[in-house]
């Protein structure tokens, strides 16, 4: 891949509405000039044998039983509730 220009540089900043000066233009270039090299580099391993991943450790979810079990009646649940009405939790309207 070609390097990347300045006025790419100055177009994605655009697109992005930052501001940037010509020696941060310079100076990202340079930088992004560097990744795009070194993302290439990365083309050439060679990874046949190498299985997909999406994670570098196999982790896996450990899950308790989902099991039924007796839950607390209504008056338990709204009684430390700071505003009720109706047998319901009462909270500020968010609608106009």
């Amino acid at each position: 891949m070609s390097n990347i220009s300045k006025e790419q540089v100055r177009h994605v900043a655009h697109l992005a509405r930052l501001a940037i000066s010509d020696e941060e233009v310079e100076k990202m270039t340079k930088q992004l000039d560097d990744i795009i090299h070194y993302a290439e580099s990365l083309n050439e391993l060679n990874t046949d044998d190498v299985e997909p991943t999406t994670h570098v450790l196999d982790l896996k979810n450990v899950m308790r039983k989902d099991q039924p079990r007796k839950w607390i009646d209504k008056e338990d649940a709204l009684k430390n509730a700071p505003d009720k009405q109706d047998g319901q939790f009462r909270v500020p309207s968010i609608l106009e």
